[in-house]
């Protein structure tokens, strides 16, 4: 009962962390919901507001899911990191305080990445990188997306059953790709999401056009 607790605690420490509208502090005042992509996250942002606007809510995001991680980890050890730092992401994507309506929680899984999994990462800049140049990747969000959530489940997986070296991270174990997994769902879902309402609103152009 006291993992137990101790798991709980640090989900709503970490979800609390994931809330904060980085990008709504930045903007100031700017309507996100309707400007460029009505995304609120840090490529919407810079596309509105400008490359540093837009790194500001990079690196906000980024580092409330390490923050969220490292209390997590305080808290409950390498479980409690994990659950944390995914809670931080969950709270990205949905947030209460928002209607459930958040952003995409690219930045946030870096730094869910950077505090429970830094071996990962590097592997998961390449693979941006690379996507980032491809028109076939470009033109496919939710397929590159759900590729990279799928590797950084499966190597999740791998360090944790082979207790592989991981950094500075806590030590691997099942709690690393379980939490890896439910990121990656939030992340898929919401690009999905953001997909379709691309696709609807360009439907509704075409007919009213």
């Amino acid at each position: 009962m006291a993992a137990l607790r101790l798991s709980v605690v640090a989900a709503g420490c970490g979800y609390v962390a994931g809330m904060l509208p980085s990008a709504a502090i930045v903007a100031r005042g700017s309507d996100l919901g309707t400007g460029g992509t009505g995304n609120p996250g840090a490529a919407n942002v810079a596309k509105l507001l400008g490359n540093r606007a837009g790194a500001t809510v990079f690196a906000l995001d980024l580092g409330k899911a390490v923050i969220a991680g490292q209390i997590g980890r305080s808290i409950g050890g390498a479980t409690g990191a994990n659950i944390a730092a995914s809670a931080a992401v969950l709270g990205h994507c949905y947030p209460a305080a928002r209607g459930f309506k958040g952003g995409k929680g690219v930045s946030a899984s870096f730094g869910q990445m950077l505090a429970t999994f830094p071996a990962y990462l590097p592997v998961d800049v390449a693979l941006g990188a690379v996507a980032a140049k491809s028109s076939f990747w470009k033109k496919r969000p939710v397929a590159t997306i759900g590729a990279t959530c799928s590797l950084w489940t499966a190597l999740a997986g791998l360090w944790a059953y082979r207790r592989l070296p991981n950094l500075w991270g806590p030590i691997p174990s099942l709690a690393m790709p379980v939490a890896a997994a439910v990121s990656s769902v939030a992340i898929v879902s919401r690009f999905a999401a953001e997909q379709n309402r691309v696709k609807q609103s360009q439907n509704s152009e075409s007919q009213n056009s």
